[in-house]
């Protein structure tokens, strides 16, 4: 069957509160306006207000107050209206989420899922347009997640909901109307699997979110050119499936990674990182990065379009380690 992303992620969050009814979810207008992106849509309705919990806004109060939830037995899921608005929590995520396993030796677990759009839409500006995935990478002790299209969103932030470790479960806010098919009833895509979206032997292109489908744009490009690419998405970027990036890697020889983020100390520099670690001896030459670029995001349109990577970029880079430049 087909749905949009947003109605991926609803039927999945239904479906998993349903199921168990430790899960709720709280945030900003997610009960009676239905979600800034009409993600929970007719939640309130089913499930109440005990269950469907509108907060005021303080991202640090109702992180925290789930984070306190998950200890005590529940299965939070945490909407932040962007991930910009995370910034506000990053003391609870970062110091707390991320660390009372550890910090409890293990006697205490935080099941929770934090989600929410990412990364820039249309004319936000640069505070609301940031791809922010690697700032919650670097912490030890989360799972970031960063579903491209409708099937993986609901395998997925079921998987997220169910494990018993803190998710950072990222969603591009341009993704909500993209149609897909969706699998019937209830599945799970397990966190840390990525997936050959198109398979090739020329040249990889790793990408995620939404950038996953600049790439398959690019790949088609190239295709006309004779040029045919393999486009793996990761999917989970902590933990990263190094093992399939790898062999499609070996296999072809030639890496780009496309990510939308800022380049410096970017996703893109760990995977290529890891990358060099696997499979040097595989690779015909330098692993070629596409980012965003290195600057706050303007308003302009056409500033903004020149801020983020396109399909002809990954076409570039695709020659540039093909040799063809």
């Amino acid at each position: 069957m087909k749905a949009t992303y947003r109605e991926a992620l609803n039927q999945a969050l239904r479906e998993e509160m349903r199921r168990d009814d430790r899960v709720f979810l709280i945030g900003e207008d997610v009960a009676y306006y239905q979600g800034a992106f009409k993600v929970s849509k007719g939640f309130l309705e089913e499930f109440g207000s005990r269950r469907v919990v509108d907060t005021p806004i303080t991202e640090l109060g109702f992180t925290g107050l789930a984070i306190g939830a998950a200890m005590a037995g529940l299965r939070p899921v945490v909407e932040v209206m962007t991930f910009n608005f995370a910034i506000l929590a990053m003391d609870q995520i970062v110091n707390n989420a991320a660390k009372i396993r550890y910090m409890s030796g293990g006697q205490l677990s935080v099941p929770i899922v934090i989600r929410g759009p990412g990364s820039a839409a249309h004319q936000l500006a640069a505070q609301h347009s940031q791809s922010l995935e690697a700032w919650f990478c670097h912490v030890p002790g989360l799972k970031v997640v960063a579903p491209a299209t409708p099937h993986d969103a609901k395998g997925l932030i079921k998987s997220a909901i169910r494990d018993e470790n803190p998710v950072i479960f990222i969603e591009a806010q341009l993704l909500y109307p993209m149609q897909g098919e969706i699998g019937d009833g209830d599945y799970t895509i397990p966190l840390g699997v990525a997936e050959v979206k198109r398979p090739g032997t020329d040249v990889t292109l790793i990408a995620y979110s939404k950038m996953l489908l600049v790439a398959l744009e690019a790949a088609e490009k190239l295709a006309q050119e004779g040029i045919q690419a393999e486009v793996v998405d990761p999917r989970t970027l902590r933990p990263l499936d190094l093992t399939t990036l790898a062999a499609s890697a070996k296999k072809t020889g030639k890496v780009v990674v496309v990510e939308e983020g800022w380049p410096f100390a970017g996703l893109g520099a760990q995977i290529a990182e890891s990358l060099y670690r696997q499979v040097f001896d595989y690779l015909d030459g330098p692993i070629v990065r596409v980012t965003g670029r290195d600057a706050p995001m303007p308003y302009a349109r056409d500033l903004e379009d020149a801020a983020i990577p396109d399909a002809d970029q990954v076409v570039a880079a695709a020659h540039q380690v093909l040799y063809r430049t």
